[in-house]
Formats: C-alpha cells, sequence, structure tokens
C-alpha cells in the first residue's frame, strides 16, 4: 500500500496524477497560448510590496475607490444613416440611463470622402453616420448640450477634422473649447497594423495626431486626444500579450513623438487613453489589463520622468467581454449588441445591451469591492506571465528602429497573421469549443429583425452635400482650403488651419483633398 505523504501539496499532487483525465482533448492553456498549470499557490509568485487601488504602479486599478466612488461610463457605440436618425438614438439612449456618447462613423466618413464622391455609393450611412460637413455636425448633436456631456469619436485618419467640427458645433452652442470632454481615437499608428483605413503616409498621419494633441494641450485641456487602441489589434487576430505589447508600443511611438515636438510630457500625458479588447478567455483578459497599467506607470514615471500622477495612470476603455473588463478595472465599456454581428444595433438591441451594463453595474455587487480579484494567485501569476511577454516584444520591436519601421517591414503584420492562423486551427480541429459555432450547434435558428437603412437616406445625403456647397461662402471657403493646403507644406500645425475651413463649410473630402495633395497617399509593402 502506497503512503500517503504528509506534505499537503506533495499529496494533492499525488491525487491530481492519479485521478482520470477528462479524456476530450480540449487546449488547457489560455486562447493566447500561455500554458497553465492545474493550480496556483503562493510559490507562484514573487515577493513584492503590497499593492494598493490608486497607487503606483496601479496594478490594482487607477482610482483609490475602484467603482465604490465612481462607476465606468456607460458609452455603447452608435451611429447610423443620417446626422438626423442618429440624433434620435442619441437622444433615446441618454434617455434610457446611458452616461456618454460614442459616435460611429460610416465608411465614406472613415475614409474622408463625401457622401457625393463615387466611391461612396452604396456605403453612405451603412456602419455609422454619414458626416460632410459642419452642417451635418450641427444636426447630430442638435439639442444635446456639449457642456454636459462627454463624447468620444471613432475616427482616425479625418480624425483631426471631425475633431475641429465638434469644437465648431460647441462654439455655435456658446461653449469654449476649454471646457469640452471626451475622447477622440486618432490612434494612425493601429491603422498601419491592423485596420488599414489609412490615407496618409506613416510620417504625415504621425504630424497631425501630434498636431492634435499640441492643439489640445492649450486650448482643449479635458480631451483625451487619442485612444491609443489593442482593440483592433486583437480582433485581427493577435493574442493578448501581442495586443498588450503592440499597443503600449504605439502609446510609446506618440509620446516620442510628441517630446521631440518639444512638448513636456505632462502637458499632454494625462490625456492618452486605452482602447483594449475584452476577449472571451476571461482571467487572462483580466490579467491583461492589470499588466497594461502596471507598465504604463512605470515608463512613465521610470523612462520617460513624469512628475504628475495623473501622467502615470493608463486609462483604458473596453468593449465586448464586460464582466471581465469590469473586472480587469476599465473606465469606460461598450457592450455589442446581439445583432451586431449582422447590422448596425436596433433600437431594442442597443437598450439590451445597454441593460446589460447596468444589470453588472447595480445587481452582481461588482462594483463593491475594490479589484475583488486581486491576490488570487492564478490571476497574479498570468498578469506577471503577460506582462514579461509584453517586455520581450517591446525589445524585439526596438531592435528593429521602434513602430514605424516595424510597421514599413510588415513585423506586426506577420505576427498577428501567424498568431491567428493558430488561433483558427485550434477552433477548426475542436481543441477549442466555440458553443454554437463549431460545437453544440443546431440546424435552424430563429431569424433576427435587423436595421435597414432606407435607400432614399443615401440620394438625401447627397443633397445635403451639395446644398451646403451651394450656400456657404466660396471666396471663404476657397482661402481656408488655399491656406490650409500652404500650412501642409510648412511645418504649422494644421489645427488651426482645419478649424478654420470647417468654419467656412468646406467638406470633410475638401479638406482631405487639400492635405493629399501635399502628403500623398500610402500603399502598404505586401507581407509575406
Amino acid at each position: 500500500m502506497k503512503v500517503r505523504s504528509r506534505d499537503p501539496k506533495q499529496a494533492w499532487q499525488e491525487d491530481y496524477e492519479s485521478a482520470p483525465a477528462r479524456g476530450d482533448g480540449l487546449e488547457t492553456s489560455t486562447i493566447s497560448g500561455i500554458p497553465l498549470k492545474p493550480l496556483y499557490t503562493s510559490g507562484d509568485l514573487p515577493r513584492r510590496p503590497e499593492e494598493y487601488p490608486g497607487q503606483f504602479p496601479y496594478t490594482r486599478g487607477i482610482h483609490p475607490t475602484g467603482y465604490r466612488g465612481r462607476l465606468w461610463t456607460m458609452r455603447q457605440f452608435s451611429g447610423f444613416a443620417t446626422a438626423e436618425e442618429t440624433n434620435r438614438r442619441y437622444k433615446y439612449l441618454l434617455a434610457n440611463g446611458q452616461t456618454g456618447l460614442s459616435v460611429a462613423f460610416d465608411m465614406p466618413t472613415l475614409m474622408g470622402q463625401d457622401s457625393d464622391a463615387p466611391t461612396s455609393r452604396g456605403e453612405i450611412g451603412h456602419c455609422g453616420v454619414a458626416i460632410d460637413s459642419l452642417a451635418d455636425m450641427e444636426t447630430l448633436f442638435d439639442g444635446i448640450p456639449l457642456a454636459d456631456i462627454t463624447t468620444s469619436m471613432t475616427i482616425n485618419s479625418p480624425a483631426a477634422i471631425l475633431l475641429c467640427m465638434y469644437i465648431a458645433v460647441a462654439e455655435k452652442q456658446g461653449v469654449p473649447a476649454a471646457r469640452l470632454g471626451g475622447t477622440l481615437q486618432n490612434d494612425i499608428l493601429k491603422e498601419f497594423i491592423a485596420q488599414k483605413e489609412f490615407i496618409f503616409p506613416p510620417e504625415p498621419s504621425m504630424r497631425l495626431v501630434v498636431d492634435s494633441i499640441e492643439y489640445c494641450a492649450k486650448e482643449v485641456p479635458k480631451w483625451n486626444t487619442i485612444s491609443i487602441s489593442g482593440y483592433h489589434i486583437r480582433e485581427a487576430g493577435s493574442t493578448a500579450a501581442q495586443e498588450l505589447a503592440f499597443t503600449l508600443a504605439d502609446g510609446m511611438a506618440y509620446v516620442d513623438a510628441c517630446l521631440e515636438r518639444g512638448m513636456h510630457i505632462d502637458d499632454f500625458a494625462s490625456r492618452l487613453s486605452f482602447f483594449f479588447d475584452a476577449h472571451i478567455d476571461f482571467f487572462e483578459e483580466i490579467a491583461k489589463f492589470r499588466a497594461a497599467r502596471r507598465i504604463w506607470a512605470r515608463w512613465m514615471r521610470e523612462r520617460y520622468g513624469a512628475q504628475d500622477e495623473r501622467s502615470w495612470k493608463l486609462r483604458a476603455r473596453t468593449a465586448i467581454e464586460a464582466l471581465a473588463a469590469v473586472l480587469g478595472g476599465t473606465q469606460s465599456l461598450h457592450t455589442n449588441a446581439m445583432d451586431e454581428v449582422l447590422a448596425l444595433p436596433t433600437d431594442k438591441a442597443a437598450r439590451i445591451a445597454l441593460r446589460t451594463q447596468q444589470l453588472l453595474a447595480y445587481e452582481t455587487g461588482v462594483a463593491n469591492t475594490i479589484d475583488p480579484l486581486g491576490g488570487s494567485y492564478f490571476i497574479e501569476a498570468l498578469t506577471d506571465e503577460i506582462e514579461g511577454q509584453a517586455e520581450a516584444y517591446f525589445k524585439r520591436i526596438e531592435d528593429l528602429g521602434g513602430v514605424i519601421p516595424a510597421i514599413e517591414v510588415g513585423f506586426f503584420q506577420k505576427e498577428i497573421a501567424d498568431a491567428s492562423f493558430r488561433c483558427q486551427q485550434e477552433f477548426e480541429q475542436k481543441r477549442r469549443v466555440v458553443v454554437g459555432v463549431n460545437d453544440f450547434t443546431v440546424d435552424e435558428e430563429e431569424p433576427i429583425d435587423t436595421l435597414r437603412i432606407d435607400p432614399k437616406l443615401e440620394s438625401e445625403q447627397v443633397a445635403r452635400v451639395r446644398d451646403v456647397r451651394a450656400k456657404r461662402d466660396q471666396a471663404r471657403c476657397s482661402n481656408a482650403l488655399a491656406q490650409l493646403r500652404k500650412a501642409a507644406a510648412g511645418t504649422d500645425n494644421l489645427m488651426p488651419y482645419i478649424l478654420e475651413a470647417v468654419r467656412a463649410y468646406a467638406t470633410e473630402g475638401e479638406i482631405m483633398n487639400a492635405m493629399v495633395e501635399v502628403f500623398g497617399i500610402y500603399t502598404e509593402r505586401a507581407v509575406i
């Protein structure tokens, strides 16, 4: 008869090894491929000083009160058809308890094209709201006091233009720019890496980003001038560690560019925000958010010498898997609607998605304890592992000369493609189960009513932009575009020139074309 060990850990190990395995052949690593032990103990953690919320390095959150002091902002991504239609949706969501706005733009707007451009046909209002000029922006926020609401705008190559439109609307409402609060995505580097909605080459693209950061630091100080986005990198197929590493590396590139412009780190760092994905692997996502805050805080304080504690704090906005995002300590959350994979959400679907957040906030109790998973042997060890993998990527990126050289040689693109391929193989071989997709499927599903855009709205939007062109002060508009073109060829900050063109009712497409004449259009190299 075998003598049972008196050591509790050894006894458990013997019991574990003698027990029958589950035998289903499923992966036991995280979805990103991080090997997981069956059990974690205090022996898996290095000795380190006790950490607290609101204190460096912010692993446990950037606020000392967690969600006891303030819940996350419930900000559903929304926009469709015309500015008038979307304005009604915003008022509906605000009436149902939403606490911030998040603007989704249609493809022509995202690509800097007017609605009457030939390439816009069939795309107007289909994946977001169509915004051609200041007139549309005025309609979009009609009856919504911009002094009392914060707005997030998901726009990148034309980001400076849309921000200027927002500032101009506020002026018409009598709201000084200094009172405006919100977030601009404005992350052009991730466009080259993952989403591909770039227009200009990397260098002039970075110039526009830094122009907007520099301008807002002086004129719109409450505005988060960039939302450095891991979401798109993850949805393109990256692992959690790659999402973390590539996103923070992008953030470092923006910081370096601002410092090269002559800005001081504490003039802008507190207004950099981050947008992460919250994927399906629950604990891995929580660990990722914790590691992100820790790495960023150390960089800001030790690498860049930031003195203002606000500069050390990583502010995260997240999407999709709500509970993991909340337990990971997000400051803003978008939950995808049930029909979002098929179409733009209906009113009902948008309301249900918002109710999901409200249920988490008010019924589950997750907001009552600060960082409730802090101290978990598993979570702490996984946080350390993801941080270590991210640090290894930072070294590889640095060896390539930084983010832009790494983009130009296809480093990020290849790493993401390889990770995506490995993950897809696991799904297709059923080594990972996605319920209802590759296992436990049913032959029949009830159809879902989806939002359909009325085709006549396209012709109405085309007529609207042409009407704006016909009624504006043509001399003022032409002069503003000429001055912008001249400034683009020089070194001036372009924000004041773009703002003047917006006030003159130049269209988004006209403003973009003025800069294209100087900057050109970027063509990506093939990655094999």
